[in-house]
């Protein structure tokens, strides 16, 4: 993922605060087997320091790929949105002149992968997203030895995703002035479609903050 200097995190608070707020979805990104491309597979996550817990099916085609290969990449990707290029235009030129873009908050996770197949481990695995999902705890026991679980269990595996290097990139058109960022941010919120509300928020968050590169 290249990211501009602009672009960047402002700090690793921002994007640590920005998956904690609700972005626990993202793609799995393995190796293709030889000849093969790769895999990619969108699931929801839980984050717990620098390692990451999701579960898949045993007859997951990642399964394989993983093995060969347990170097991965899980990517989450939200509050994006179409920029048109009349928005974008300099102060003083034609609307027409503007160029559109893309804006989107990804972080992108490089991992090691270790694969789980113990009962009780893929339990406490289990237990530990649903503690996350489900705080309230309106679920049965995730036991090896209890339904409902307990005989689902053999029909998936768990991974662990061990963080080895994080990238976070916040394409908000930081490099513009802040008034023509505000009228970008109510634009979106008057276009009212898609995620534009939530692109709108980041960029208004962002508006009297600047990052290392005007440094």
């Amino acid at each position: 993922m290249f990211i501009q200097p602009w672009d960047a995190a402002l700090d690793n608070a921002e994007w640590q605060t920005w998956i904690a707020d609700g972005h626990d979805f993202g793609i799995l990104s393995v190796n293709g087997l030889p000849g093969r491309a790769p895999i990619v597979v969108p699931t929801h996550f839980t984050a717990e320091g620098s390692t990451l817990l999701i579960h898949l099916a045993r007859p997951n085609p990642a399964w394989k790929a993983i093995d060969a290969d347990p170097h991965v990449t899980f990517t989450v990707t939200s509050d994006y949105a179409f920029i048109p290029g009349p928005w974008r235009a300099q102060p003083g030129t034609p609307p027409t002149d503007g160029v559109p873009t893309s804006y989107y908050a990804a972080i992108q996770f490089t991992c090691q992968a270790t694969i789980i197949d113990d009962p009780q481990d893929k339990a406490d695995l289990l237990r530990r997203q649903m503690a996350h999902f489900q705080p309230d705890g309106d679920h049965a026991p995730i036991a090896p030895d209890q339904p409902p679980y307990g005989r689902m269990l053999p029909g998936i595996r768990g991974l662990r995703l061990n963080v080895t290097d994080i990238r976070a990139k916040f394409k908000y058109d930081d490099n513009k002035p802040a008034e023509q960022r505000t009228d970008i941010a109510h634009r979106l919120t008057e276009r009212g479609t898609g995620l534009d509300a939530p692109t709108a928020t980041q960029q208004l968050r962002r508006l009297d903050r600047t990052g290392t590169w005007q440094a």
